[in-house]
């Protein structure tokens, strides 16, 4: 199916998670924020929350510093 991310088309497996995803594009471990469609998914929903085609999905990388 068809998704945006961060503005840029791709294709995954029908029925895919944001923890699917994550997994897809190899972000494990890592600090991220992920948006589908304008609506925060909390780190606790990633595994439940399943991906549709044409979401729009925004990820925002957590970086630290000081």
């Amino acid at each position: 199916m068809h998704i945006t991310i961060n503005a840029q088309a791709h294709n995954i497996a029908e029925n895919s998670s944001v923890a699917e995803l994550i997994e897809i594009l190899a972000l494990q471990n890592k600090r991220l924020a992920i948006e589908v469609n304008q609506e925060l998914v909390p780190r606790s929903l990633f595994s439940s929350h399943q991906l549709h085609q044409d979401d729009q999905v925004e990820i925002v990388h957590a970086i630290g510093g000081g």
